[in-house]
């Protein structure tokens, strides 16, 4: 099945805002209903295609003619990620950066061949996976044509190492392919993303992704023991050992690249046995302060649940951490939600539950038992479709994230929420900002918001002004520009300050020599190098 072209996910899953939401929404923030409906998918027609005749040919003898697709429903559906811009402008109908055809590789082979094709006919080349980009990762720049590369027909189960607990993968695997594969031989993976259902093992590791039980599993980063990667000058192989001290680790410098230095074929990650026990319970904290050091404690003294979350009171208020139940919790005196969850063994879970009682006991929190955790787990992939309900509804919906060391947290909260509050009322659209500590660490947590205001006479033009204050506050701050969601277009610019130009220059030195026909997502990660 495909994404819903418009939208997120299962368009069967979709469901309206309970009316009880829409009347906050209206009395709260002004919002109003859409002027116009969204434009028809049949009514989408995307420019012709800038693919020579010649160049076609080239492509269709690297996987085959059936595999080499340019209808116009296929080139929409492939057209850019699902950032909220993303999804306002294709439901307008706007699609001037569709590609100009879809790919469909069969295998590592396949995907030199294409990169071969492609560095001849000077065609610029976007890796697919589940197209869930939502920092402009797939729009590419600079370029005459291009096609979108998707990995679908690539969704294998290689190997699987059972002595080393690992697993071979290719790139086209979605989240739940992985786990039903590694569950038949009692396995999981363990990385449970926002964008599970959807999101492919190429993207994870292209894009660094992190799940929502990082803090049992660690980051897909830390997962990755090996990796194959198909770029225009050949193959790397990257990975014989688990650590090795021979030389700087390329593996790093593939993971979180975006498709900008190569096509990743394969992904070797670390395996774990499938839990015997899931326990997911909240707890609630007076402040967002005080929840903070509260999982700041776990965090550096231990234990460590599997997973940790923090909402700040007006997420809590809103009900945001348990999308299913959108507005059910409108109290002023919610305090801070945090959800806390175990896996594993039932003894382990049962220890590892008593001593972080202990902990959170000792911190101010108070336990509200398993419902609230219960009711998260079974709504956690349920937030994108209610951002597509409030667009129905006349919202303006998005998300950003960061991280930053413990003692910058609260300045860097502060900054980001006053960026976007500032910025959008002075567009006329004052927002509700809400806040969540998503992963943490012994050195640090990561900071994830969400916005929702209304949109406006355009809101892609005033939601741009509010992204740039908030990317500009989180640097100021001292936290990076992403923990998770990549760096794309969106944040090119940022990351470039973030790491400075003699960073820039080092990744462009590693892209010429990789790529030098610029064919590969130009345009994407790396900043232009400045003229001289």
């Amino acid at each position: 099945m495909d994404m819903l072209w418009s939208g997120w996910g299962d368009p069967a899953k979709a469901a309206p805002l309970p009316e009880e939401v829409v009347g906050l929404l209206r009395d709260l923030l002004g919002v109003r209903p859409a002027d116009a409906p969204a434009t028809a998918l049949a009514a989408i027609e995307p420019r012709l295609s800038r693919l020579t005749g010649e160049a076609r040919a080239a492509l269709e003898a690297a996987v085959g003619e059936a595999h080499v697709r340019g209808d116009d429903e296929t080139r929409v559906r492939h057209t850019r990620g699902k950032s909220t811009p993303d999804l306002l402008r294709i439901r307008a109908g706007e699609v001037t950066d569709a590609p100009d055809a879809v790919v469909l590789p069969a295998d590592h082979d396949e995907v030199l061949a294409v990169l071969a094709a492609c560095t001849e006919h000077r065609v610029a080349v976007v890796p697919f996976g589940g197209g869930t980009s939502v920092v402009g990762g797939l729009a590419p720049q600079g370029h005459t044509a291009f096609v979108a590369l998707d990995l679908r027909r690539m969704n294998r189960l290689v190997a699987l190492d059972e002595v080393s607990r690992t697993a071979t993968l290719q790139p086209g695997l979605r989240g739940p392919e992985v786990e039903a594969l590694l569950a038949e031989r009692g396995y999981t993976l363990g990385h449970f993303p926002q964008s599970f259902e959807w999101a492919t093992v190429g993207g994870f590791a292209a894009a660094r992704s992190s799940g929502q039980a990082s803090a049992g599993f660690g980051r897909f980063d830390d997962m990755v023991t090996a990796l194959q990667v198909a770029t225009p000058r050949g193959t790397l192989d990257l990975g014989r050992a688990p650590r090795s001290a021979a030389g700087p680790d390329l593996r790093q410098l593939v993971l979180g690249s975006e498709g900008a230095f190569g096509v990743i074929t394969s992904v070797t990650v670390r395996i774990h046995p499938t839990a015997d026990a899931k326990v997911y319970e909240g707890w609630r904290f007076p402040s967002f302060a005080q929840g903070q050091a509260a999982l700041r404690t776990l965090a550096q003294d231990g234990p460590m649940p599997t997973v940790l979350r923090l909402s700040d009171e007006t997420e809590t208020m809103i009900g945001l951490a348990k999308p299913d139940a959108i507005g059910g919790s409108l109290s002023s005196d919610a305090g801070c939600l945090a959800i806390v969850g175990y896996e594993g063994t039932a003894d382990e879970v049962a220890h590892r539950k008593a001593r972080v009682h202990t902990a959170l006991s000792a911190a101010q929190g108070e336990p509200l038992g398993e419902d609230p955790g219960t009711g998260w787990a079974h709504g956690r992939y349920n937030a994108p479709y209610l951002r597509d309900a409030l667009l129905d509804a006349g919202a303006f919906a998005e998300t950003l994230e960061t991280a930053a060391f413990w003692s910058d947290i609260p300045a860097l909260y502060d900054a980001v929420r006053t960026a976007l509050t500032r910025s959008l009322t002075d567009a006329g659209t004052p927002p509700l900002v809400m806040c969540h500590v998503s992963h943490v660490y012994p050195a640090g947590a990561s900071l994830y918001f969400t916005v929702v205001s209304a949109q406006g006479k355009d809101p892609v033009a005033h939601w741009a002004p509010a992204k740039r204050a908030a990317n500009d506050a989180i640097l100021a701050a001292g936290g990076t520009i992403s923990h998770h969601h990549g760096v794309g277009t969106d944040h090119r610019d940022w990351y470039a300050r973030e790491i400075g130009p003699l960073g820039v220059e080092v990744l462009h030195a590693v892209k010429d020599r990789l790529d030098p026909a610029g064919i590969l997502n130009p345009g994407i990660l790396l900043p232009p190098l400045p003229t001289v």
